[in-house]
């Protein structure tokens, strides 16, 4: 029947699935060849008056529209230079460099940064700028975040120029930003529902990690997309695999926990052994090799004595970052006194304006608190 609805239920099905594809962005070469196996299936006739999203869930009928069509036929299958198209969201201290790994490896790359001057020096490599995340979307396979606060993360992924409105089914994201487990699983359920994957994979290692591509890598999500992005990843750093959706973001903020304490550490025993009258630096290169020996000494112990505080990794991160763990330990009642402390520290650094250094700042708030002057 022209210009009204079919009488046909297998027709009314067909013409639903079409104008629910079209209305949410998924209207492809795929959306047809899903047309024509919805037409086929022996359900089709009772699926007439079932609700799109309930046709598009598995779980409810074994006839998924998204993954059993759009995802087989568009999915990436293969990471491979000279075809997967790479985005990235966010050129700062870290995002720069990680980036230009992946550039370096001959991937084709789309960039997006709030101020685009950040991205100049990716571009002026071969990167091409994007103008919102959605575009950045659009022209990717794969994209990858690293931006500042959660509330960042959700605007990039969910907003109304997000990725998910932009990217297509069987399309990857990777969100490399410290952030909350809990919306790291609302990320990866809001991308299933568009039939793409969404990966948390967190960070270690600082800006000398992040430009030597030796950064350890925590990642959350489906272990086969996982595996899919180890030469991504490969570029990077070194990464592991958690467990599912969230456990990048559980793993990396235990990891903040164990560096918050040893930070304390690392300067309250340089401010022992100066007022000690102990020579610093053959303090710490004869502690190097001992059991006080730590990423955190090799990192910033030189930085410390130079009175270097230019940021590897932001005091208004690390803050962020601490003061989620916290959240979540107040979720699990478990007291963690170590890292109230070393998060009271880092915000009385905030409190004087030096959230903009780096965490090897540290030292200062120490200084304060005993008088000691440089």
């Amino acid at each position: 029947m022209m210009g009204g609805t079919p009488a046909c239920p297998t027709a009314q099905l067909v013409l639903r699935v079409f104008n629910h594809g079209r209305d949410n962005g998924h209207l492809s070469q795929s959306s047809l060849i899903t047309l024509y196996q919805v037409a086929q299936s022996p359900t089709a006739p009772l699926l007439a008056c079932t609700p799109i999203p309930a046709i598009v869930d598995s779980r409810c009928v074994g006839l998924n529209f998204c993954t059993v069509s759009m995802a087989q036929s568009e999915a990436v299958k293969e990471i491979v230079s000279d075809q997967t198209r790479v985005g990235w969201i966010g050129t700062g201290v870290m995002g720069q460099a990680m980036c230009g790994h992946i550039l370096a490896a001959g991937f084709q790359v789309s960039v997006y940064n709030r101020t685009a001057s950040k991205a100049q020096d990716l571009c002026s490599k071969g990167a091409t700028m994007a103008d919102s995340p959605l575009s950045v979307a659009q022209q990717s396979d794969v994209v990858f975040t690293i931006v500042g606060y959660p509330s960042d993360v959700r605007e990039v992924m969910l907003g109304e120029k997000g990725i998910l409105k932009g990217l297509r089914p069987g399309g990857i994201v990777v969100d490399m930003t410290t952030s909350q487990p809990s919306l790291a699983r609302e990320l990866s359920l809001a991308a299933k529902e568009r039939s793409c994957e969404s990966i948390d994979a967190p960070v270690s290692g600082g800006d000398k990690g992040a430009k030597s591509g030796t950064l350890a890598i925590m990642v959350g999500g489906e272990k086969n997309t996982f595996e899919l992005l180890a030469p991504l990843f490969k570029c990077m750093g070194n990464a592991t695999y958690m467990g599912p959706a969230g456990s990048g973001q559980s793993c990396k903020l235990a990891n903040q926990v164990t560096i918050a304490s040893t930070m304390i550490g690392l300067v309250e025993g340089m401010i022992y052994a100066q007022k000690a009258g102990l020579n610093v630096d053959t303090f710490l290169q004869a502690i190097s090799g001992g059991a006080a020996g730590s990423k955190s000494l090799e990192l910033y112990s030189g930085r410390i004595r130079n009175r270097d505080f230019d940021p590897g990794f932001y005091v208004n991160h690390f803050v962020k970052d601490l003061g989620i763990a916290l959240e979540e330990c107040r979720n699990m009642d478990l007291a963690l006194p170590g890292l109230a402390l070393a998060q009271q520290l880092y915000v009385s650094l905030k409190a004087h304006g030096e959230g903009a250094l780096g965490t090897q700042a540290l030292i200062l708030a120490l200084e304060r608190l005993n008088n000691i002057k440089q």
